[in-house]
């Protein structure tokens, strides 16, 4: 990732005491000394119960001036005249998507704390009022860098292949793969997840190429890593893992001409974003090379159509996006959110700040 693309921000608020009366009720807020930043709760009621559990959705109340009403699109003009002052927004999946009209209703707006990953749905209106956007990419990506790297480490062994053909006695003791010394595993960009891939895979003498257009090369030595281009990444990896963002520029780039070009018995892993494959063409090539195998978390459309080969074809494994943060592991990023909010309040500086250079790099 470049130097630009890590840029934090860090924000000083100014010492001015902001008095609104809402509904009968005074509010008074001091962005520094003592007084509570006006906060909401912006999604669907089960997504932010799912992520703000056990005492987070709490801790946030004890920490602002929180409004008492989740808010979501269909009740924002109901209570966009109360929320003048609003200058916090805590969210998580299911933020919505504020444009022009909704932001002028939100004249105070400072700050959204997102529990989650990509802000590539929402992110851009904010960035052009000057709102800073923190989420929490980095604490998603733990999960998803984890649940690749025991795939990778799996595929290096020829498990999926092994698993699926023993199911007869004759196939004992089977292929073994190239194994978990010196084989070559290439991760298609660097960004959050990519990099954490990279660092868990230190352990292993594994040989490990990098395609990612955005990664200097101060920053490939410092990870430990060839980088290579997207043809040549295919071409000499037993293990390809995608991390790609999904922006227009990647989209359908995995395709057929890259799948044919990969080594005897490789696997190619998906838990990045699967508009990024040409499916149709991926398919064509595991028809005609069962060597392959192909692990999809993901896919687009997502789930697949119902009559999609994916769901037939012996040599993919498909998952339900279940890679990222799932069950208990969605409460870090709640806490990832919240802890950022608290720096924000001291003038400190931030760790998962998102920039606009940034998005091109996060999935």
């Amino acid at each position: 990732m470049s130097p630009e693309s890590r840029e934090r921000f860090e924000m000083i608020t100014s010492n001015v005491e902001l008095t609104a009366r809402i509904n009968g009720a005074a509010y008074s807020f001091l962005s520094e000394g003592g007084g509570r930043k006006k906060a909401a709760f912006f999604g669907e009621k089960r997504v932010i119960d799912l992520v703000y559990a056990e005492g987070r959705r709490e801790r946030v109340a004890s920490l602002t001036d929180l409004y008492p009403t989740l808010i979501s699109l269909d009740n924002f003009e109901e209570h966009a005249d109360r929320l003048q002052d609003l200058k916090v927004i805590f969210s998580t999946w299911s933020m919505p998507s504020l444009g022009p009209a909704e932001l002028d209703r939100l004249p105070s707006l400072k700050a959204v704390f997102y529990a989650a990953g990509s802000v590539q749905d929402f992110a851009y209106p904010l960035f052009k009022r000057n709102i800073l956007v923190v989420s929490a990419w980095r604490a998603n990506a733990i999960p998803v860098a984890e649940f690749t790297v025991a795939q990778i480490l799996l595929s290096t062994k020829a498990y999926w292949s092994n698993s699926r053909k023993f199911q007869q006695p004759d196939h004992f003791p089977g292929f073994h793969g190239r194994g978990n010394y010196g084989a070559t595993v290439a991760i298609l960009g660097a960004g959050a997840i990519g990099s954490a891939v990279i660092e868990r895979l230190k352990p292993f003498r594994l040989k490990v190429v990098v395609f990612d257009p955005f990664l200097s090369n101060e920053d490939a030595v410092r990870l430990g890593v060839e980088k290579v281009s997207l043809r040549d990444a295919f071409e000499r990896a037993y293990v390809v893992s995608n991390h790609l963002a999904d922006v227009p520029e990647t989209r359908g780039v995995l395709d057929a001409g890259l799948f044919v070009r990969m080594p005897p018995n490789a696997t190619f892993i998906n838990t990045g974003r699967g508009a990024t494959v040409a499916e149709r063409e991926m398919i064509s090539v595991l028809r005609k090379r069962p060597d392959l195998t192909v692990l999809l978390d993901v896919t687009w459309p997502e789930p697949p159509d119902p009559d999609s080969p994916l769901f037939s074809l012996p040599n993919v494994w498909l998952s339900p996006h279940i890679a990222g943060s799932v069950g208990d592991e969605v409460l870090r990023m709640a806490d990832f959110c919240i802890e950022e909010f608290c720096a924000w309040e001291k003038g400190e500086a931030l760790r998962y700040a998102v920039s606009p250079s940034m998005l091109a790099n996060l999935a």
